[in-house]
């Protein structure tokens, strides 16, 4: 398929705002402290080593993926609205609840796989 310069333009555009949009949470305070929170029960579970504290900036990764999920269906609702152009319109599911749903398992699994359970007292939780 070949792209037209437009679309080339549009897809750059997008791109820069995914950066920006990942670079904001990661300068948030629950993102700090979710990601120093994993990493010290990684130490106190004696899990160390490179392969886990890369799994803990996938799991962050996940976190954020999920946060602009939630984003968009705030913004958008579960259901929105389409025009194909071809004179057909109307609404259908937002892709993000499902997608959100998706990582949203993805992490848990990824947590139980690094032994990694939520604080069962006296800590704050994420709501997975």
């Amino acid at each position: 398929m070949v792209q037209t310069e437009n679309e080339k333009l549009e897809f750059e555009n997008e791109k820069e705002i995914n950066n920006q949009a990942y670079k904001k949470y990661t300068r948030l305070k629950l993102y700090k402290a979710i990601k120093k929170d994993l990493l010290d029960q990684l130490e106190r579970n004696s899990t160390v080593g490179k392969y886990y504290t890369d799994l803990i900036e996938d799991y962050m990764n996940m976190w954020i993926t999920k946060s602009l999920l939630t984003e968009d269906v705030k913004e958008r609702g579960v259901r929105t609205y389409y025009n194909n152009g071809g004179g057909q319109s109307g609404y259908k599911k937002n892709e993000s609840v499902d997608q959100h749903i998706k990582i949203n398992a993805q992490m848990l699994k990824l947590l139980s796989e690094i032994g990694i359970k939520p604080a069962q007292a006296g800590g704050e939780e994420d709501d997975l």
